[in-house]
C-alpha cells in the first residue's frame, strides 16, 4: 500500500493483529471484529493523522468488519469518498440495492482508475451473485479495492 511512513507505522498494530491476507475474507459480512481486533482499531484511531481524517476512521472499520461503525461515520461524509465506503458497507452487508444508490452517488471516483479492471457497480453484481461460494477472485478485488481507496484518501 501506498502509504507514508508515519501512517504505515500507525496502522501497524491493527496490521500486527490481521494482516492483509487474513482481512476482509467474508464478501457478506455475518459477524464482526474480534475484541483484539477492536482495541487495535481504538488504539490507531488515536493517532492525529487518523483522527483527523473521517475517510480513514471509516475504512479501518470496514477492514475489520464493524459495519455499523463504518457506516455511522461515512454516511456523515457528504462527498464522493464517503459514498464510496458508504456503498462498500452497503454491499459488504449484502445490500446491493443500497450498495448502487451509493455507488450512483459516487460517480466516478479518482481511486476507481488505480484499480485495474475495477468496475464498482459490476463488483457488486458480481458479490451478489458470487459471494456464498467466498471465490478467491472477489476477495482479492475487495482488498484491492480498500487499499486503493484507503491510501488515495491517506494520501489527500
Amino acid at each position: 500500500m501506498n502509504l507514508s511512513s508515519e501512517l504505515s507505522e500507525a496502522i501497524e498494530p491493527l496490521m500486527d493483529v490481521l494482516p492483509m491476507d487474513e482481512a476482509m475474507s467474508a464478501l457478506v459480512v455475518n459477524g464482526g471484529a474480534t475484541p483484539e481486533q477492536i482495541a487495535a482499531v481504538e488504539e490507531v484511531l488515536k493517532h492525529p493523522l487518523i483522527a483527523s481524517n473521517e475517510n480513514l476512521q471509516a475504512g479501518l472499520w470496514l477492514y475489520v468488519d464493524e459495519l455499523d461503525r463504518s457506516h455511522t461515520i461515512s454516511q456523515g461524509i457528504h462527498d464522493s469518498t464517503g459514498s464510496f465506503w458508504h456503498g462498500i458497507m452497503h454491499r459488504r452487508e449484502g445490500d446491493f440495492g443500497n450498495s448502487h444508490y451509493w455507488f450512483n452517488k459516487v460517480g466516478h471516483h479518482p481511486a476507481m482508475d488505480e484499480i485495474p479492471g475495477y468496475d464498482g457497480h459490476a463488483f457488486i453484481d458480481d458479490v451478489a451473485a458470487r459471494h456464498a461460494s467466498a471465490p478467491d477472485d472477489l476477495i482479492e478485488m475487495q482488498r484491492k479495492e480498500w487499499q486503493t481507496l484507503f491510501a488515495w484518501c491517506a494520501n489527500r
